[in-house]
């Protein structure tokens, strides 16, 4: 079982707004829910921004300030790699990228968070079926022939924040297989979460962002309501083709090096905006 802290301390963020801020985000759900099923029968991109919109509202409400670092790659498509620390990553990611996700295949099954990845046209995959590994590649290539830009979490589940997973190299396969004009770009993207009401997030609390081990979904999300602002700080990090790294597997391990060096350095309490 996931270590919790021990003491229950009190933290800025009463209660009460706590409840306001959930009965907030639950009523904004329903506009994409309402109009993004309209919305993806049509042309054009706008089914890309109204769920960025809804992140964006999302984290404004909920009290999770975003910090970007780096340029983004922004030619399309492009395959965006990045660490996992929580449910909340697919708001700060969403909030400041229009791409869809690859998700593990039981997440289309959660109440209101399924129906919304859905809708923000999530491809989902069933790890532990290697016979449908074929049909996974083949469904992402499809995708990125499109024109649509992908962010996968190749650790293949969530952590503490503290370290990176070892990453799974199966679906860089998609580079390889990719049959574009160009190689295609993969681009490492880091997420560390540093503050807590602009004080550095120390290891005592960390159970209350990262979400991991058994943690229930319900209990973590009034917990991390209850506490205060969350400050996200997302890296772009140099993007890389097959031309330079020449198998899926050095890929892999690139970016999960790329991605752990700059997790190491801003959980040392070094300066976000330095080395990045």
């Amino acid at each position: 079982m996931a270590d919790r802290p021990r003491s229950r301390r009190k933290l800025p963020l009463s209660q009460i707004r706590a409840f306001w801020c959930l009965l907030a985000v639950a009523v904004l759900m329903l506009v994409p829910l309402l109009l993004q099923p309209i919305l993806l029968r049509l042309p054009g991109r706008a089914k890309e921004a109204l769920p960025q919109w809804f992140f964006q509202v999302a984290c404004l409400i909920m009290g999770i300030g975003v910090e970007v670092h780096g340029r983004r790659a922004c030619e399309r498509p492009v395959l965006y790699v990045a660490n996992h620390v929580s449910w909340l990553d697919i708001f700060a990611i969403g909030s400041i990228l229009t791409s869809s996700f690859v998700a593990r295949a039981d997440l289309e099954y959660w109440v209101l968070f399924g129906l919304l990845a859905r809708l923000r046209r999530t491809i989902f995959i069933d790890r532990e079926n290697r016979a449908r590994s074929g049909a996974h590649l083949e469904q992402m290539i499809a995708r990125l022939n499109a024109g649509d830009s992908l962010v996968l979490f190749p650790e293949g589940t969530s952590s503490d924040g503290l370290r990176v997973l070892p990453f799974k190299s199966s679906l860089f396969a998609v580079a390889e297989r990719w049959q574009g004009p160009t190689p295609l770009t993969v681009q490492p993207v880091s997420i560390a979460y540093t503050r807590i009401n602009s004080m550095p997030l120390c290891r005592h609390y960390r159970p209350y962002v990262g979400w991991y081990g058994d943690m229930e979904l319900g209990p973590h999300l009034w917990e991390l309501m209850t506490i205060g602002r969350v400050t996200a700080v997302i890296t772009f990090h140099e993007p890389v083709t097959l031309e330079t790294i020449r198998s899926r597997k050095a890929m892999s391990a690139h970016c999960q090096a790329e991605i752990a060096r700059r997790l190491e350095y801003l959980n040392a309490g070094y300066d976000a905006a330095e080395a990045a």
